[in-house]
C-alpha cells in the first residue's frame, strides 16, 4: 500500500467525519462503493455465503461484515475488529445562547475527558445533527455541518492573568463557552435563537423544515488534517483518538482480499463508559452476531471461533515527558502498532491473542511494541474488555503509538498507519483464529 495514498485517504476521511454521525455516514458511502448491503435492525435478514453487509444504529455506531464464503459460519467463526466513532469535544447545550458584555455564545457541555487547553484560540465550526419537523408535520433528521469558522475560545491576555504558565486551573463551566459574535446593537433586533440559525441553514440546503424540535452538536477545529516532520513522517489532525482506527479497520475491510467471515465495528459513546445503547457495553453487535446464527449453541460455537481485535490509539513515549513511562514499554511513533497489556484487565489482551497478533504482524514483515502502564499511575480502558466480557470472545488491546491524546489535534506517525492496516488486512485472511 502506498504510504503517499493512504495518508491522503485518511485526511479526507476525518475531514469528511466531524462528528460520529458524519464518521458513520462517510463509512456507509465507501462501504456501499464496494458492494456492501444495508440492512435495517427493523427487518428480517437473509445472509447469503460470501454476503457483504452493514447496519447502524442511532447514526452514530455502525456495524459491517462479510459473510464466509467457503465454510459455514460456525466452523469460520468471524475475524473482528472494533474501534470507536466518538472524540472528546465541546457539545452544545439543550438551552444554549448566552448574551454576556455585547457578545453571542453557545453555552457547552464537555464530552469526554477533553484537554482543555489546546481548545483555546482555535478557529472552531459546528457540525452534528438536528431533528425537526417538516412542512407535512411528520419528524424528520439531517446531518449538518456549517463548515466554516464561526465560533472561538479566546485566551485571556497574559497581563490579566500572570498564574497563566504555572499551572492555571480552567473552570470548564465558565472559560471555554465559545464566542459566535456580537449582540447587534438596536431595539428591533430580535434575540439570537440557535434554532432559527438551524433552521435557515437546513433550508438552504433544500430541506422542507417547519420547525426544529432538538439537536446534538458538536464545535469541531476547522484547521484540516497535514503531515509534519522533515520527512513528512508524522500525520497531525483532529479526532485521530479514534478515527484513526475506524480507517483502518474500514480500509482493511474493504481491501482484504479473503474468503472468511470478518466484521468491523464502531460504536460510539466510548469516550464516556460504552453505557448506552450504541455504546460497546450495549447490545448492538450481540444481537447483529446472533442473527448469524439458528440458535444459542450455534452463537456460541460461532464466537468460540472468533477473534476480536480492539484498536484504540496507544500513548508513545514523549521526549519530553519520557518519566511517565515504564522504561521498558514506552512505545515509539513510526515503530509499529502497541500491544496494550494490564494485569488488572482494563485491557483484554493475553499470552495467547498477544502471540497471535505478533504472528501477524511477523508476516506482513511488521515491527510491533508493547505498552504497559508505570504501576504508580491509572491505566485507561478502551472497548476491548467490555467486548470481551459481553460475548466471552477472545480479544486484544492494540492501538498506533500516538502524542497529545485527547487534544483538539493530535499526532501519529505516517508509517504505523500502513503497517497497521497490512496486519489487519492478514488477519483477515486468517483460516482459524
Amino acid at each position: 500500500m502506498h504510504k503517499t495514498q493512504t495518508i491522503n485517504q485518511l485526511s479526507s476521511f476525518i475531514k469528511a467525519a466531524v462528528t460520529p454521525f458524519h464518521a458513520v455516514q462517510k463509512m456507509v458511502v465507501e462501504l456501499e462503493k464496494s458492494g456492501f448491503i444495508g440492512l435495517s435492525e427493523k427487518h428480517s435478514w437473509q445472509l447469503t455465503a460470501g454476503g457483504k453487509y452493514y447496519t447502524t444504529r442511532n447514526g452514530s455506531s455502525i456495524v459491517a461484515w462479510q459473510m464466509p464464503s467457503t465454510r459455514d459460519v460456525l466452523e469460520s467463526g468471524m475475524r473482528m475488529i472494533g474501534a470507536h466513532t466518538d472524540s472528546p469535544c465541546l457539545k452544545v447545550q439543550p438551552n444554549p445562547e448566552i448574551q454576556s458584555n455585547g457578545y453571542l455564545q453557545l453555552g457547552v457541555q464537555i464530552y469526554g475527558g477533553v484537554l482543555l487547553n489546546p481548545w483555546f484560540d482555535r478557529d472552531l465550526s459546528l457540525a452534528g445533527r438536528v431533528t425537526f419537523r417538516d412542512m407535512d408535520g411528520e419528524g424528520a433528521s439531517s446531518l449538518i455541518n456549517f463548515e466554516k469558522a464561526m465560533a472561538i475560545v479566546p485566551s485571556l491576555a497574559i497581563h490579566l492573568n500572570r498564574e497563566a504558565n504555572n499551572g492555571f486551573k480552567i473552570n470548564p463551566h465558565t472559560m471555554v463557552t465559545p464566542i459566535i459574535g456580537q449582540i447587534q446593537q438596536g431595539d428591533k433586533q430580535p434575540k439570537f435563537d440557535l434554532r432559527v440559525l438551524l433552521k435557515e441553514h437546513l433550508l438552504e440546503q433544500g430541506l422542507p423544515v417547519e420547525r426544529v424540535l432538538d439537536f446534538d452538536l458538536s464545535f469541531y477545529d476547522v484547521q484540516g488534517a497535514a503531515t509534519v516532520g522533515l520527512n513528512d513522517e508524522f500525520f497531525a489532525s483532529a479526532r485521530l483518538d479514534n478515527l484513526l482506527s475506524c480507517f483502518m479497520g474500514l480500509e482493511a475491510l474493504l481491501t482484504a482480499d479473503s474468503n472468511q467471515g470478518m466484521l468491523l465495528v464502531c460504536n460510539d459513546h466510548e469516550e464516556v463508559g460504552s453505557v448506552s445503547a450504541v455504546g460497546a457495553q450495549g447490545p448492538m453487535l450481540e444481537q447483529v452476531l446472533s442473527r448469524m446464527t439458528d440458535t444459542a449453541e450455534q452463537k456460541t460455537r460461532m464466537i468460540a471461533n472468533s477473534m476480536m481485535i480492539s484498536a484504540d490509539n496507544a500513548h508513545g513515549v514523549h521526549p519530553n515527558f519520557a518519566d511517565r513511562h515504564d522504561a521498558r514499554h514506552g512505545p515509539m511513533l513510526n515503530a509499529g502498532p502497541v500491544i496494550k497489556v494490564n494485569a488488572n484487565q482494563r485491557y483484554a489482551t493475553n499470552d495467547i491473542t498477544s502471540a497471535m497478533f505478533r504472528q501477524f504482524a511477523t508476516e506482513v514483515d511488521t515491527p510491533v511494541q508493547a505498552f504497559v502502564v508505570r504501576a504508580d499511575m491509572g491505566c485507561g480502558s478502551t472497548i476491548g474488555p467490555i467486548t470481551a466480557a459481553e460475548l466471552g470472545v477472545k480479544t486484544l488491546d492494540i492501538g498506533v503509538p500516538q502524542f497529545a491524546m485527547h487534544s483538539i489535534r493530535e499526532l501519529v506517525g505516517c508509517a504505523d498507519v500502513v503497517n497497521t492496516i497490512e496486519i489487519f488486512k492478514c488477519f483477515f485472511n486468517q483460516k482459524q483464529v
